[in-house]
């Protein structure tokens, strides 16, 4: 069993506050306090600096953190272990995902994940490629999950499975109010033509916005003849632009079921112009992810190429 002191330490310094790590762990505030105290007396050290309600921890506070995180760390490999003797996963599993992932590709992977694993405690954040990659290398997270290619050393990269992005536009832009029933397909757009459409494009660092331009670049396409008409740091963001007039976007197709079977929104084919990429894990390179990060690694490779 983990030390009780360290584990409040590690919280107050988490919060910093006294008053936020008892919320967390249930306690009361004067418990906190006496915990602490009671560490302060068995190492004869300060641990935190207080003014009023602020407070900061000590030189000596930093060395007992890095060591109860350690001592933490520890005693999850432990239990980890302890339950594969059992044919148990068990732990918690920290991941990342990029936002489109996150929103919906991820729910359905994570609720059967749980139901499989139901002693793995989880946890997920979301953001942009390069955020997530950075997440992983800094060890926030043990997995992540990314949308563009992972631009940084350090790292091991695993395709899980295949996307297509599409362009979209609105269910009454002109490219469908032409064609006269928006039951069928709008016109075959030329890179041309593709040019002149006011773009919503996700925000630099995102991943997906790496892969529509090299996309581009690679069609032949130059990156500044094309009309950014504004930046959004997420797909659900340019879908409601889109559906809202804004103009088009690149979106990935797994976003846009609902939309699609609603008719709030349409597809719009590039000659010539072809946007597939792969959902990738990545980890910190050097050892092989074991435990509850090893079995959703094996996981989500089942249930996503299957």
């Amino acid at each position: 069993m983990e030390n009780h002191r360290l584990r409040v330490f590690r919280e107050v310094v988490a919060c910093m506050s006294f008053r936020k790590a008892a919320e967390v762990l249930n306690l009361s505030q004067p418990a906190i306090s006496q915990q602490v105290r009671m560490l302060e007396e068995e190492y004869a050290t300060r641990l935190f600096d207080r003014e009023g309600n602020h407070i900061t921890l000590t030189a000596a506070g930093r060395v007992l953190h890095g060591y109860a995180l350690s001592a933490a760390q520890l005693m999850d490999e432990a239990r980890t272990a302890l339950a594969s003797l059992n044919h148990i996963v068990s732990g918690d599993l920290r991941l990342g995902a990029s936002t489109t992932i996150a929103q919906y590709i991820l729910p359905r992977v994570l609720g059967a994940f749980h139901r499989q694993h139901p002693q793995v405690r989880l946890s997920l954040i979301s953001g942009n490629t390069e955020q997530i990659v950075e997440a992983v290398l800094s060890e926030r997270v043990a997995l992540g999950i990314i949308e563009g290619p992972a631009m940084r050393r350090g790292l091991r990269t695993e395709p899980l499975m295949r996307d297509r992005m599409v362009l979209i536009v609105g269910a009454k832009h002109p490219l469908i109010a032409a064609k006269g029933r928006t039951s069928e397909p709008p016109a075959l757009l030329s890179l041309a033509a593709l040019a002149t459409l006011p773009i919503l494009m996700r925000e630099r660092g995102s991943g997906s916005r790496r892969v529509v331009e090299r996309a581009l670049k690679h069609s032949g396409l130059a990156l500044k003849s094309l009309h950014i008409a504004l930046e959004l740091d997420s797909t659900e963001a340019i879908v409601s632009g889109v559906e809202a007039g804004l103009g088009a976007g690149f979106v990935s197709e797994s976003a846009i079921g609902k939309e699609l079977r609603l008719g709030t929104l349409r597809v719009a084919h590039v000659e010539g112009l072809v946007i597939e990429r792969n959902f990738s894990l990545v980890y910190r390179a050097g050892q092989d992810p074991i435990g509850p990060a090893g079995a959703f690694r094996s996981f989500a490779h089942f249930e996503l190429r299957s």
